[in-house]
């Protein structure tokens, strides 16, 4: 007969959301590993984010000049 599964209580199912939120679980050499969610902003990614929303002047500022073309190309299209 199979062994019963424990349900969790209210804290422990807290923690594993806040665990899931936090961490991502991935393949390496054939095992899982628990690694931490890339940063976002709205569900985007944080370099496309800026890409879309920031103006010449700030990524000039910031040292992101790999941008600035990108920006004067979508401007004029």
């Amino acid at each position: 007969m199979a062994k019963q599964k424990k349900k969790l209580t209210p804290a422990q199912k807290r923690a594993k959301k806040e665990r899931q939120k936090k961490y991502m679980t991935v393949f390496m050499n054939g095992k899982q590993k628990r690694v931490k969610r890339p940063e976002t902003i709205d569900g985007m990614d944080v370099d496309e984010f800026i890409r879309i929303n920031a103006d010449p002047i700030w990524l000039h500022q910031n040292g992101l000049w790999e941008y600035i073309d990108q920006y004067d190309e979508e401007e004029f299209s």
